[in-house]
């Protein structure tokens, strides 16, 4: 099936966070299932033309922006996987230093940019003549894609049989624009309306994927329904569940050959699930670097993450003294806001013996908390998707988890007397639920065999990127099969 991918950001090319690494991982995995995998994106000052070895697909054509023809050229690269990146380019929009904002915040005309990229891309597939079964967008900045499609008449055939999956990666970030944004879009003002792209007297991009494309998927299926309930929609929660037949929820996966313990050079002692004994040389590597006692009967808790209230740190917090009752050891890495920063630095002041907080980002020592970690805690009050506990129990470190979004769907409570379960997870969003979960973990976590069964069970769970285009593969043949039918505008 030829898929056509249209997307903000996408690794080695630019990236912001996780959705650059998650459309690089995602998009090879979709062509290793067999399909013609085709990327779309726009050509940032950081992705330099001789230094990639770009070549020009198309020298030169204009696009209509409100009432103004802006040229474009349009680059590529062939992949050594067989994809092809096609790059968008515009000097006034996107060879600026940062990709979205600056300091002082976004840019201003990220309407225009973003609008000028959706319709440039459209315009570029025509004059390239491709033919996409189809068109994956994702996030609010390719969410007018799925509307140009459905109700503007191109009078390029392969549009017409095309199917739109839309993907929401985080419900909060909507590109929401004033009115007079509206008119660069090429719409009619009868497309301005409550049950359309109108949002709260606004504009909104994100909107436009949600009502009109044929699919839409969540970063995870606990996150699917959780954006149907007012708690977590983001005001979209009506124009969501208005549509809950047609939204799913898809969790990102890792690739097990980057994050796997049995040949990773950046952990002490390799080791696997049939092997497990390089675990406790990790472990004890890790005590010592952090100042605590070197002792295999004390359980090891780590916590990487950013340091900001959505990850949980409102209960984690005024857990971590309700903890040291247990005789744990706890060391923390991330970065976040400041409030937390100084919170946490006078805690582990008091607390050498048991409490190390590293406020830096360090992605080699992540790896190494997770190598030594007898346990990752993620008490988040919120999280779509999120990785670090499915690399977590490839590492052996199980998670205690708030089941919430995608840790919700990766986590299954593990039960000693059946064996069956990879981690602790808890409900309710307070500090003695979290306690109550983490003292859980230590109670099995001191009765060996449990616990080596536990352990066996995180790092055989499957959460590679393979398992996932499995399931968008399955969304595209159904998609192809029966389309989203919106009524005429």
């Amino acid at each position: 099936m030829k898929i056509l991918f249209v997307t903000s950001e996408i690794s080695p090319f630019a990236r912001t966070g996780g959705l650059g690494d998650t459309l690089a991982s995602l998009t090879a995995a979709v062509r290793a299932e067999g399909h013609d995998v085709t990327v779309f994106m726009p050509r940032y000052k950081c992705v330099d033309i001789r230094r990639l070895g770009l070549e020009i697909a198309i020298n030169y054509f204009e696009v209509i922006i409100g009432n103004t023809l802006e040229a474009t050229r349009v680059f590529y690269k062939k992949l050594d996987n067989g994809i092809k990146v096609y790059f968008i380019e515009h000097p006034d929009y996107f060879q600026r230093d940062e990709l979205y904002g600056n300091a002082i915040g976004d840019y201003q005309d990220n309407d225009r940019r973003f609008t000028y990229f959706q319709r440039a891309t459209l315009k570029a597939i025509e004059q390239l003549k491709l033919s996409p079964e189809i068109i994956h967008c994702h996030d609010w900045q390719t969410g007018l894609i799925p509307v140009y499609i459905k109700s503007i008449e191109t009078g390029y055939a392969p549009f017409a049989k095309a199917r739109s999956v839309f993907t929401v990666h985080n419900l909060a970030y909507q590109g929401n624009f004033p009115p007079d944004s509206f008119p660069s879009t090429g719409f009619g003002w009868e497309f301005y309306k409550s049950d359309l792209l109108e949002f709260y007297s606004k504009f909104s991009f994100l909107k436009g994927g949600l009502v009109f494309a044929d699919r839409v998927v969540a970063a995870s299926e606990h996150y699917s329904r959780e954006i149907q309930k007012k708690e977590f929609g983001c005001g979209m929660e009506g124009v969501i569940a208005a549509r809950k037949e047609t939204v799913t929820g898809v969790l990102n996966g890792i690739d097990p050959a980057e994050w796997d313990p049995a040949t990773d050079k950046e952990i002490e002692a390799n080791f696997s699930a049939a092997a497990a004994s390089g675990k406790k040389v990790n472990k004890t590597v890790l005590q010592k670097e952090n100042g605590f006692a070197a002792d295999e009967a004390v359980p090891l808790i780590g916590f990487v993450s950013h340091l900001t209230a959505q990850k949980g740190l409102d209960i984690l917090i005024p857990a971590f003294e309700k903890m040291a009752g247990l005789g744990v050891q706890c060391v923390l890495l991330g970065t976040g806001e400041e409030r937390y920063h100084q919170i946490l630095r006078d805690l582990a002041r008091r607390n050498k013996k048991w409490l190390s907080v590293h406020i830096l980002f360090d992605p080699r020592m992540a790896k190494r908390i997770y190598a030594g970690a007898d346990m990752l805690l993620f008490p988040a009050y919120h999280e779509p998707a999120g990785l670090g506990h499915i690399i977590g129990l490839r590492y052996g470190a199980v998670p205690v988890a708030r089941a919430t979004g995608g840790l919700a769907d990766a986590l299954e409570p593990f039960d000693a007397e059946s064996g069956k379960g990879n981690g602790f997870v808890f409900e309710d969003y307070t500090v003695e639920a979290l306690s109550d979960a983490v003292a859980g973990a230590v109670t099995v976590f001191r009765q060996d065999k449990p616990w080596r069964t536990l352990v066996k069970n995180a790092m055989e769970s499957d959460f590679s990127w393979s398992s996932t285009a499995k399931k968008y593969s399955k969304i595209y043949e159904s998609v192809k099969r029966r389309h989203f039918k919106i009524s005429k505008v």
